[in-house]
């Protein structure tokens, strides 16, 4: 329903004009669902709502959002979420992979993706997905809920360096 918004077409629009968007959560989901970002957030495969840490590999570093990493560096960053299976046909996974568009998947502390990393049953375990223009990045897990020490690590915070730093703010 909110992919349906009246606010949804300004954000579209400005993301194909190439202003960041950053969708976390439930905003990944509308982004889905508003055809800005490709595939859909289903149901977790365990049927349950997923509330704890997770690990994170950074699988491209060509964003604005995950220029501060490592390509292969993992990250703890929370998740909490029932609907979080991302799903997409072969044909768009394929040009996911092949242009580097994939951005976080889901592994374990070591970097190693299996069937026990994958916490929502997510297709070939991805967290996080970027558009066409590298400006927007959609991703279930929360980093905004691990950028400073006292939340338990600060993970997260390089994400939004990086994009304030790529529109030229101070962080």
């Amino acid at each position: 329903i909110a992919a349906r918004s009246p606010v949804i077409r300004t954000v579209a629009e400005r993301a194909a004009s190439g202003v960041p968007v950053l969708g976390i959560c439930n905003g990944f989901q509308i982004l889905c669902e508003a055809g800005i970002l490709p595939g859909v957030l289903m149901r977790n495969a365990s049927l349950r709502f997923i509330c704890r840490e997770a690990h994170l590999r950074v699988e491209t570093t060509r964003s604005a959002f995950t220029r501060l990493y490592e390509k292969g560096e993992v990250i703890g960053c929370p998740v909490a979420h029932g609907d979080g299976n991302y799903r997409v046909d072969g044909e768009t996974l394929a040009r996911l992979k092949g242009e580097d568009r994939i951005a976080f998947r889901y592994t374990d502390a070591t970097g190693r993706i299996g069937e026990d990393t994958n916490l929502n049953g997510s297709v070939e375990s991805i967290a996080g997905v970027l558009s066409a223009g590298r400006n927007v990045l959609g991703m279930m897990p929360h980093p905004e809920d691990l950028i400073e020490p006292e939340q338990g690590g600060s993970d997260g915070r390089r994400l939004f360096e990086g994009l304030l730093g790529a529109v030229g703010v101070a962080a």
